[in-house]
């Protein structure tokens, strides 16, 4: 039973550590566009992961011209 208390305490710790790295990478105070918005989400997911050195970021494809 104390499992089931344990992991969302978890899960909402390991997010808010990330919304913490995302606000220090400065993604919420910016412009969004695609890229930022994708890096900031990326970033909020692994968070914790930055303490240990890993960069997420996410590229948005380019797009191809419409013809005219």
């Amino acid at each position: 039973m104390r499992r089931r208390s344990v992991i969302p305490v978890l899960v909402v710790v390991w997010l808010l550590v990330g919304a913490v790295a995302a606000g220090q990478r400065g993604y919420m105070t910016t412009d969004h566009d695609c890229a930022t918005f994708s890096s900031t989400l990326v970033t909020i997911f692994v968070g914790p992961l930055n303490y240990l050195g890993v960069n997420p970021e996410v590229d948005c494809p380019e797009l191809p011209e419409p013809s005219e």
